[in-house]
């Protein structure tokens, strides 16, 4: 039986992988959601384009900064964003700005230990208070934006005031580098994370300001359930399916739409088949995952009608638990999606 399970997923992913390039369009050809890629490095880039990603939602610059003893120059950050953006070949880019703290420490920007640093100085708190660092890096962004299709992003905003600073500073950025003589793209577009239940609380607000949003699900379930995904003695309570992040994530897709504005979702939600059938019934405008999941997220997409989706995921958010939630996605999956169903088993079973 393993054998023939080996082989059945073997040809599938062949079959994925041939159809990477086409593009993720609903089976019943009224929903296109764009599939691209999470990011960390330079090296990331190429498997993107490999595997068949329209581009990056999102680029994880902490990869600059980590391991190592000084601060990266801004020729040094420059050089990379361009090495990517000359990879992508006009893909669009979504660069997220920083994301320092937590788990992520930095020494030589004397950070100190905190008692809770996921709800301490981490992300857009520490570049706030550092626009030395943040300009530098703002300028950087905006040199590179010449070449390539760049949009701006701040992770952890939880108020608007953390926007409406930040925006300002790069205002400030911009400014140096007219006086300067240096070029950038005017026009680049700015966006923020939604990873905090207050940014979700208030999407319509931050969707006003910006030109687009995109979901952070990692750390929205950790801070929306109150769990330490990193302490095994709680992380089995950690589950995006909860209705209260898919509650929280609807808003901020249906806050995103009435602004006119496009959201994306950037974490671990969107890389689960049972995640993807919810964001396109909540009408998600771009699922970004590793670029190895890039042919699969496309595949479930074109499995999927658009109606039953929708039908799901309205039913989904009104339940009480995630178990509710998982048990409804698995029987509307075999009453109407068997064979859809029937790969999705075969590679968790694979997985086990």
């Amino acid at each position: 039986m393993a054998r023939k399970e080996k082989t059945e997923w073997e040809a599938r992913r062949q079959a994925e992988l041939k159809e990477a390039e086409l593009p993720a369009i609903t089976r019943d050809g009224a929903f296109r959601a764009e599939v691209v890629a999470n990011i960390g490095g330079v090296e990331d880039a190429e498997q993107v384009l490999q595997f068949g990603g329209e581009g990056v939602g999102l680029f994880r610059t902490e990869f600059l900064y980590l391991e190592r003893s000084t601060m990266p120059s801004i020729v040094e950050q420059v050089r990379a964003y361009r090495r990517v953006f000359e990879i992508l070949d006009g893909r669009p880019l979504v660069v997220r700005t920083l994301d320092i703290g937590g788990d992520k420490d930095v020494p030589y920007l004397g950070m100190e230990k905190e008692p809770n640093p996921f709800l301490g100085w981490r992300a857009i708190r520490l570049c706030l208070d550092d626009p030395v660092l943040f300009k530098g890096q703002l300028r950087a962004i905006l040199r590179a934006s010449l070449h390539g299709n760049v949009k701006v992003m701040f992770p952890m905003i939880a108020t608007i005031e953390e926007l409406r600073r930040a925006k300002l500073l790069l205002e400030e950025a911009k400014k140096e580098l007219r006086k300067e003589g240096k070029g950038f793209n005017e026009q680049m577009e700015v966006g923020v994370m939604i990873e905090t239940p207050s940014a979700a609380l208030l999407a319509q607000q931050l969707a006003r300001e910006c030109n687009f949003l995109s979901i952070g699900s990692n750390d929205l379930t950790q801070y929306t359930l109150a769990v330490d995904r990193g302490n095994k003695l709680v992380a089995k309570l950690f589950d995006h399916l909860h209705p209260a992040v898919l509650q929280l994530i609807k808003k901020t897709i249906d806050a995103a739409h009435q602004q006119g504005v496009w959201v994306g979702m950037c974490g671990e939600f969107g890389a689960d088949p049972l995640g993807i059938i919810l964001l396109l019934g909540m009408g998600i405008d771009e699922i970004s995952v590793v670029p190895g999941m890039i042919p699969e997220a496309k595949s479930i997409i074109r499995s999927v009608d658009t109606t039953v989706a929708r039908d799901v995921a309205s039913q989904a958010v009104e339940l009480s638990t995630a178990l509710e939630v998982e048990r409804l996605l698995y029987r509307e999956l075999h009453r109407r999606f068997s064979k859809l169903a029937q790969s999705l088993f075969a590679v968790e079973a694979r997985k086990r």
